[in-house]
């Protein structure tokens, strides 16, 4: 059974950084395509970041330049890099992988096609 525990989160202050992690276990793919999410109260949950193969990323545009995704298979971990937050950044934090098609839906869990296996969720709160 795969599972995904985030952490890292916590509050700072605007163009402040903090970087996520998420920890994988039981999954047995390396170049599995993971993925990082975000939700906000009263918003729908958003894709903001995937890497794939360890190299291959995807960024949301509102947090190109400012975001990075990487991963350290030999820690079976994959982190979130993020730099320059804005108060629009915050939201809790979902890791997630076997991605599906959709890059947004109602909730950040399974069952609205977005991705099979979904981490708690960590909370990132970004003051002005």
């Amino acid at each position: 059974e795969v599972q995904l525990a985030e952490s890292g989160g916590g509050s700072v202050q605007a163009g402040g950084s903090l970087r996520l992690s998420c920890l994988i276990s039981g999954l047995s793919d390396d170049d599995s395509e993971m993925g990082w999410y975000r939700q906000a109260p009263g918003n729908e949950c958003k894709l903001v970041a995937t890497i794939s193969r360890g190299t291959r990323t995807y960024y949301l545009d509102s947090v190109k330049g400012r975001f990075t995704i990487s991963q350290d298979n030999g820690k079976n971990t994959v982190y979130l890099q993020m730099t320059s937050l804005k108060p629009e950044d915050t939201a809790v934090y979902y890791c997630a992988t076997s991605l599906g098609p959709r890059a947004s839906g109602p909730y950040c869990a399974a069952g609205y096609s977005i991705a099979g296996t979904w981490g708690p969720g960590t909370q990132v709160t970004v003051s002005s």
